[in-house]
């Protein structure tokens, strides 16, 4: 295989906005909600702040608020009072929290941590049979969840985008706001400050509830809600995403168009959702396949045709991503083969000029998310937070000289060595505005060589090289960065992110199977300069 020579093409350049997070309400249902305030996973969602945070997902259409305080008796601590007494042991930690002022912040201790796992690990098999026969039951958020919710939110630097009920309907399938007011009323009463949306993959109605909303029911129903907003002074400006649409195929797109001509001008931003694969049948090999990374490029293409023939300018979200829908799929989807559909999805997307990228999910349900239920980073964590600190958000066009291959008659070529550039972050202090910073994405089995050429020639190099750590390679759940192991030092203390110095003029050697990131220092790039 021949060495590629990496060039710069400085004069092209779109903008990204940050990575997104988010959080599914089923939270509530196994009760890690109570566990939000935990400081570790508050500095863990700190360390990728300033960000979005999204609370939706499939259960968002059978979520129900009520404004209570949902407060038992205090009995206090006594014999066996971990094994006998735990929910006072979540009222006690309330109570604490209710002390606080400003951030409420807990350490839990592990008994208690542990007989929640022991009660989410039940309740995830009741949740993953929902999601298997697609037949979901009702959720309540009481005052005091949300007030945990908003909590964590606010501590880690978080905007909080709250995902309304649109199955909440009336006989004439028109959309019934009673619940969302009322809790509109409750967090403009205590200014949290909250976007909006509502509804999640309305396309999928039909086989979830036998009911279907069309694109102008779906158009009325957003403007209801902008009205209801209205209604409510603290939120008569505050921001609706929508509408969050499923995969955008045939049924889909129609229902995107009919909604973007009568209610486009409505909402803030475009959302709709890319999942790579069925998390029921996905095997590691799936993850690098690059006719299934590609498929992201051929759906944002889609949509943007959609919303640019309607309302132009209109930005557009990636509202919700992730390795595999069904909730992803254990060993795989949670784990360091999953960065490279992660990584991909990132490039493309800003390459396209896709504004924010949601991800499902920063914790708990499912096998899609970045922490883990012993509040553990897991590898796309990892990635995201060197992605967080080097990648800035313009976007630089490259061209890899020795990359593309003239396709035979019929036949694409889907190279596995995916190379994209940006500015560097302006918020980093270690690079000076102009620096540049390269990600690739190397699937290929050998190692592979690349040559930085014109401009990059002969400047310093840093390398962020990402692999995985122990003996599961590509299904580790451990990752090492240039060489050294990543873990949290303490709950509030992350390891330092150390590059490795590449001599100057030196090939960059990708290792199979691998992700890097490179800064190249002091390259003084116009359009990274501004």
């Amino acid at each position: 295989m021949p060495q590629r020579y990496l060039f710069p093409i400085f004069g092209s350049s779109l903008w990204l906005a940050s990575i997104a997070l988010m959080l599914d309400p089923s939270i509530i249902k196994d009760g890690w909600l109570d566990f939000l305030s935990s400081k570790r996973l508050v500095t863990l969602a700190r360390g990728l702040s300033p960000a979005y945070l999204r609370f939706g997902s499939k259960r968002t259409d059978f979520l129900q608020f009520h404004n209570l305080k949902n407060l038992a008796k205090f009995r206090g601590p006594g014999p066996d009072y971990y094994l006998k007494n735990y929910e006072d042991d979540i009222v006690r930690s309330d109570i604490a929290l209710d002390k606080q002022k400003g951030c409420k912040l807990a350490n839990h201790p592990e008994m208690m941590l542990e007989l929640q796992r022991e009660k989410a690990a039940q309740m995830q098999l009741v949740l993953l049979k929902e999601q298997l026969s697609n037949i979901y039951s009702n959720i309540t958020i009481t005052a005091r969840s949300l007030d945990k919710l908003y909590n964590f939110a606010d501590c880690a630097g978080l905007h909080l985008i709250f995902g309304l009920n649109a199955l909440h309907r009336n006989p004439d399938n028109s959309w019934n706001g009673s619940s969302a007011l009322s809790l509109l009323k409750y967090s403009a009463g205590k200014k949290y400050n909250i976007s909006w949306e509502l509804g999640n993959e309305p396309n999928s109605y039909r086989t979830m509830v036998a009911r279907t909303v069309n694109s102008s029911q779906l158009a009325q129903d957003y403007i209801q809600l902008r009205t209801l907003l209205q209604s409510v002074r603290f939120y008569s400006r505050a921001s609706l995403y929508g509408p969050n649409i499923g995969r955008p195929r045939k049924n889909a797109l129609l229902l995107l168009e009919g909604f973007m001509k009568n209610a486009g001008s409505i909402v803030d931003a475009v959302t709709w959702q890319h999942y790579y694969m069925d998390g029921r049948v996905a095997k590691v090999e799936d993850f690098m396949k690059t006719r299934l990374l590609d498929t992201l490029t051929e759906h944002i293409t889609k949509v943007l045709k959609v919303v640019k023939t309607h309302t132009p300018g209109k930005k557009v979200w990636l509202g919700g991503v992730g390795p595999a829908w069904a909730a992803g799929t254990n060993n795989l989807s949670d784990t360091y083969a999953a960065g490279f559909l992660w990584l991909n999805t990132l490039g493309m997307a800003a390459m396209q000029g896709i504004d924010v990228v949601l991800r499902h999910s920063f914790f708990d349900y499912g096998y899609n998310h970045l922490v883990d239920q012993h509040f553990n980073p897991l590898p796309d964590y990892w990635l995201s937070l060197l992605f967080k600190q080097l990648v800035g958000p313009r976007v630089l066009a490259v061209h890899v000289a020795g990359l593309q291959r003239k396709p035979r008659p019929g036949r694409v070529i889907r190279d596995k060595l995916r190379i994209y550039a940006h500015c560097t972050s302006f918020h980093n202090h270690n690079y000076v505005r102009g620096s540049i910073t390269i990600y690739i994405i190397n699937l290929h089995r050998s190692r592979k060589k690349i040559k930085l050429a014109g401009t990059l020639r002969n400047k310093t190099v840093h390398q962020y090289l990402l692999q995985p750590l122990g003996a599961d390679g590509l299904q580790a759940k451990f990752v090492q960065l240039n060489g050294e192991p990543l873990v949290m030092l303490d709950d509030e203390t992350f390891p330092e992110l150390k590059p490795q110095m590449l001599r100057t003029g030196r090939t960059i050697a990708l290792p199979p199977m691998a992700i890097g990131f490179y800064v190249i220092k002091n390259i003084n790039a116009y359009a990274c300069r501004r």
